[in-house]
């Protein structure tokens, strides 16, 4: 077994080469409505669904999470920039869903009307992992935003910097 211990910024920047969605990932229920940018999001199986998302435990949301055991996970696209920052900042739960049109599907939890796709989900187990909780979630409900004049790009996070992938139809 090896006993060496890598350092956490040593860790931090190699997994900045890592490119990522960008996700803002919500929660409802009666802990109250609540929100966070995150690039920990991963598929786990399709049978049944489910997702696995990766929380700070020291966010001021991460209470709220446990307790509503609901969330939603908004895949963003080129044009929600403003939307992850906000999700990112310290401003209140109110000032962030200021930004973006919200509405909700069978959990309550959030989702981002314009987001490529929303996952609805139930948080059904939950493991400490370091500094962080991880969320195993079925997915109940899918939102796919396909309106005719939608982007096609895709918000990622890759080297500390947002990036946009995807090809734009040019008329």
């Amino acid at each position: 077994m090896v006993k060496d211990m890598i350092e956490a910024t040593t860790f931090r920047n190699a997994m900045s080469s890592l490119p990522t969605a960008v996700n803002v990932v919500t929660t409802d229920g009666e802990s109250g409505c609540h929100g966070f940018t995150a690039s920990a999001v991963c598929s786990v199986t399709d049978t049944p669904p489910t997702l696995l998302v990766c929380m700070n435990q020291s966010s001021r949301s991460h209470k709220p999470f446990l307790d509503n055991k609901v969330l939603s996970v908004n895949v963003l696209g080129a044009q929600h920039e403003p939307v992850s920052n906000a999700f990112a900042s310290k401003l209140c739960s109110d000032e962030r869903f200021a930004h973006g049109a919200w509405t909700a599907l069978k959990t309550g939890a959030p989702i981002l009307t314009d987001a490529l796709v929303s996952f609805d989900c139930e948080i059904e187990q939950i493991q400490e992992v370091g500094t962080h909780s991880v969320f195993m979630c079925r997915v109940v409900a899918i939102h796919q935003d396909r309106q005719e004049n939608a982007p096609e790009e895709s918000l990622v996070y890759f080297n500390r910097a947002y990036h946009h992938v995807g090809q734009v139809e040019v008329a």
